[in-house]
């Protein structure tokens, strides 16, 4: 399911290189309601990023570094798998 990915910081670190707390809102791309939300930390987000989507590093990259940003980081039309998605708790009926 292809899904917009935004992010808000929720707080901050101790250190300025540690990670960060945040709200991801994960919301379908094709424009149907089903917006969700839920706390994680920066470094969970990347993870799951990284392993389970097909991005190019500099896209990655890029988007780690708005994490780093006081305003929102968003990724638009990320093709996430069902199992990914049920993982993080956004259900698919």
């Amino acid at each position: 399911m292809r899904v917009n990915l935004s992010t808000q910081p929720s707080g901050s670190s101790a250190s300025g290189s540690g990670t960060l707390p945040l709200t991801l809102t994960i919301r379908p791309a094709c424009g149907i309601p089903g917006d969700y939300e839920r706390q994680m930390d920066s470094d969970s987000l990347m993870r799951l990023l990284r392993q389970q989507t097909d991005l190019p590093s500099s896209v990655l990259e890029s988007f780690e570094k708005k994490l780093r940003m006081p305003l929102s980081a968003r990724l638009l039309a990320v093709e996430l798998s069902e199992t990914v998605l049920t993982d993080i708790g956004y259900f698919i009926d």
